[in-house]
């Protein structure tokens, strides 16, 4: 872990933060600890939308299924 936190130019407990998930430490720790790790070259399909499969499925929810779902749904946002 130690060896880690120096490639990655951090701190241990930082490097700990990292691993718990914690949205308080920056996208640049992230990438660093990526880079420490020999993964920066799979970065960019880990952080592609396309890979995102959570994120497309709640998009796709989103869609209105006719047109005028869409313009009542855009009233609802307003509205509340």
């Amino acid at each position: 872990m130690q060896t880690v936190a120096e490639r990655a130019f951090t701190s241990r407990p930082t490097l700990q933060r990292v691993e718990r998930g914690d949205s308080g430490v920056g996208m640049g720790i992230y990438a660093a600890v990526v880079n420490a790790l020999g993964l920066l070259d799979r970065l960019a399909a880990v952080t592609s939308p396309r890979e995102d499969e959570v994120g497309l499925a709640l998009a796709e929810e989103d869609l209105p299924q006719r047109a005028g779902e869409w313009a009542g749904r855009k009233r609802e946002r307003n509205e509340g």
